[in-house]
């Protein structure tokens, strides 16, 4: 058998050196990735739990928002790196399928990264890791679904208030969630049938804000409100209509104007005077056309084009006893015409009585002392659509209540969705990870390290818990590993009192959906992740 030659052995030796080039180059993109990741959950991990700090956040306008809602400091910071737009779009994607738990994913996913850190640097192969992780995950739900989650009925108005304030109890209005989490509930609970309903449309729960008053001077309406002082008072017209026949108009009460860039020239006062007769007069006919219908309460679509209505329409309308509210938004008409049963209407032609809707009362109240609003009560499409009406004394407080509410809403409907409930406190989480410690041991391989590696990273959570309560986070996380060995399933982190308690006690519990979804996306995030080994710029 003959020596290789100096070529060969060279050829050879290149080979070896690209593998091994690329091989590093792929342990450098997922070490990058990880790390830009880990960066991200770090700057929200704070912000977990009843506990947790507040972000105070600047845009480039200079407007400053005031939140420890994940979604929202993820969706104002600038991120430039890849994976970071990444872990953001997940934070996002828990807000739109279960609108709590946009911290926990975020402290999940970095908590497994970390994981992944330690397993890639023992030498596992990244697929390995990947398909343990997912081997981890289903078991995980599976736990969750079958041995901590507790079934919740709808009709259990108790249970779902306590869940609505377990998600208000991390927000800067927290000291008003015995007011707001009910309201939540009770205006989910109008617009659904609890027996039949799968999910919740959001947008049948109209949240208004009003600045003035305090948090506590929030209210829910059956029927619509306005703000913004839209209700015209020239000329005396009428504030306050009983048995109100209501239209809803999209066309302009103004005179027409020529296209753009075009000019109409005048030249002598008796054209002038013609002009000016027939605008008038157009509009007159346009007001009395709207008058023979018996409307008696005018809604107008705010134009883009020129004025929706001018002073001379509002004053025609105002001798003809009609309540006019100006600058209806185009997004709110939906919402109006199922709530009243009006039809909008494009053409003063199509205004007939049959496109009317009704209402028992519309009138224009004062509330405090900063300003008015307009309310429509005792609205046919009552059981439909319902109004939440939000004060506040600064608009940091008002916009960060809005979100609060929304967070409430968001947790009823994934109780409609899904009708069982967790723990709080950290208990699901610790019993999860003491269950995969359990189950890795029955598994032979890498993939037993992998599912402990997910057990453990599930750990994160009440440790921040405790870490941002001012509790001792490894005694406390200690502690609770061993009540949860001992067979304590609800033994979770109680931040008031400083201790383990068992948590269904506290009243602390939260939907399963918000659990199984975190679980899931922090998972998939983790996975993407692990498949990348390198990063491609294109030229364009």
């Amino acid at each position: 058998m003959s020596a290789p030659t100096g070529s060969k052995v060279a050829a050879a030796q290149a080979t070896g050196e690209s593998l091994f080039n690329k091989s590093e180059k792929g342990k450098d993109v997922r070490s990058n990735n990880i790390n830009a990741a880990l960066a991200v959950a770090d700057a929200v991990r704070t912000s977990l739990g009843p506990r947790g700090m507040d972000k105070m956040i600047q845009d480039p306008k200079g407007e400053v928002i005031i939140t420890n809602d994940g979604a929202t400091i993820l969706k104002q910071m600038e991120v430039i790196h890849p994976t970071a737009k990444m872990l953001v779009e997940v934070s996002k994607a828990q807000d739109v399928e279960a609108g709590d738990g946009t911290t926990s994913v975020v402290v999940m996913a970095g908590a497994l990264l970390q994981q992944t850190q330690l397993l890639l640097e023992k030498g596992i192969h990244p697929s390995v890791i990947s398909e343990g992780f997912a081997k981890a995950k289903n078991k995980a739900l599976e736990i969750l679904e079958n041995d901590v989650a507790l079934p919740v009925d709808l009709a259990d108005r108790e249970s779902l208030i306590k869940a609505a304030t377990t998600s208000l109890a991390s927000k800067v209005v927290s000291q008003n969630s015995a007011q707001l989490a009910p309201l939540a509930v009770d205006s989910v609970l109008r617009v659904i049938d609890p027996l039949t309903a799968t999910n919740v449309d959001l947008r049948d729960v109209k949240v208004v804000t009003k600045l003035g008053g305090t948090v506590d001077d929030t209210e829910l309406i059956d029927g619509l409100v306005f703000t913004d002082n839209r209700a015209s008072h020239r000329a005396g017209g009428p504030t306050r209509i009983a048995n109100a026949k209501i239209g809803l108009v999209q066309f302009c009460m103004s005179a027409p104007k020529t296209d753009l860039e075009n000019n109409v020239i005048v030249q002598d006062y008796t054209a002038m005077d013609r002009i000016l007769r027939e605008e008038r007069n157009y509009i007159l006919n346009i007001c009395k056309k709207i008058a023979k219908t018996g409307c008696n309460v005018l809604l107008i679509q705010k134009s883009i084009l020129r004025d929706s209505v001018n002073d001379l329409s509002l004053h025609f309308l105002a001798k003809l006893k009609i309540l006019v509210v100006r600058d209806i938004e185009r997004n709110e008409i939906e919402f109006i015409s199922r709530t009243v049963g009006c039809t909008p209407v494009a053409h003063v032609d199509a205004f007939t009585a049959e496109k009317l809707g009704h209402a028992d009362l519309v009138e224009e109240s004062q509330i405090g002392g900063s300003g008015k609003v307009v309310k429509i009560t005792g609205v046919p499409g009552s059981g439909k659509t319902v109004s939440i009406l939000v004060r506040g004394s600064n608009q940091l407080v008002l916009d960060e209540a809005d979100r609060s509410i929304h967070d409430a809403l968001c947790v009823v409907r994934s109780l409609v969705k899904k009708r069982a409930l967790l723990p709080g406190g950290g208990a699901p989480e610790m019993e999860l990870s003491y269950k995969l410690n359990q189950y890795s041991r029955t598994l032979a391989g890498i993939e037993s390290y992998c599912v402990r590696a997910y057990g453990e990273a599930l750990e994160a959570i009440p440790y921040t818990l405790a870490e941002n309560a001012g509790l001792h986070p490894i005694s406390i996380v200690t502690e609770l590993r061993n009540k949860h060995a001992n067979g304590e399933v609800y033994a979770g982190i109680n931040v008031r009192k400083g201790t383990i308690t068992n948590i269904l006690e506290e009243n602390v519990i939260q939907p399963l959906l918000v659990s199984t979804s975190a679980l899931t996306l922090a998972t998939e995030f983790v996975r993407m992740l692990l498949k990348i080994d390198d990063i491609v710029i294109t030229a364009r």
